[in-house]
């Protein structure tokens, strides 16, 4: 399993908030996730091997991912949509069915209209296509669908920072 699939299908709720050291660690992160390990130390004030403990005990906890986030667009992916999802019954067996599709980059389950929003990255529309109609709608469980289709990405950020 990847590290990306364990924190795609875990729930949001780490057991302990990040304290203020962790936090400027993720920081610097957020700001170049390449940063050395020695770098971020005189950053934050901590030794090399101790920022990589943290580092990797913030990445085991799913608090945190280091990835590759690239434009779809440039890597062969020429069509991006939301997918507004609503169930019958029980929501999680069909968010976590969703989940382990490979076009599925998240999942959240929501309050409102829609039960599930879902992005999908697909090669194209008959790729889009197929995914809603042959695989989302076929998922028990599945009431209707409402797609969002991406016409032009203004903005995609993961700076957020943290409180």
């Amino acid at each position: 399993m990847r590290q990306s699939d364990h924190v795609a299908g875990r729930d949001r709720n780490p057991s302990a908030p990040a304290d203020a050291v962790s936090k400027a660690i993720i920081e610097q992160l957020q700001e170049d996730g390449r940063r050395s390990y020695a770098a971020i130390g005189k950053a934050v004030g901590l030794s090399e091997a101790a920022v990589r403990q943290r580092v990797q005990r913030l990445l085991d906890q799913g608090v945190m991912q280091i990835v590759a986030v690239t434009d779809p667009l440039t890597v062969g992916f020429h069509r991006q949509a939301m997918v507004g999802v609503r169930v019958e019954g029980d929501i999680e067996p069909v968010a976590d069915i969703l989940a382990t599709m490979e076009e599925v980059d998240y999942v959240v389950i929501t309050a409102g209209s829609f039960d599930l929003i879902v992005e999908l990255v697909c090669e194209n529309d008959d790729h889009l296509l197929d995914i809603i109609n042959k695989r989302i709608r076929a998922i028990p469980g599945v009431r209707s669908t409402e797609s969002f289709v991406y016409l032009k990405l203004r903005k995609q950020t993961y700076q957020w920072g943290t409180r």
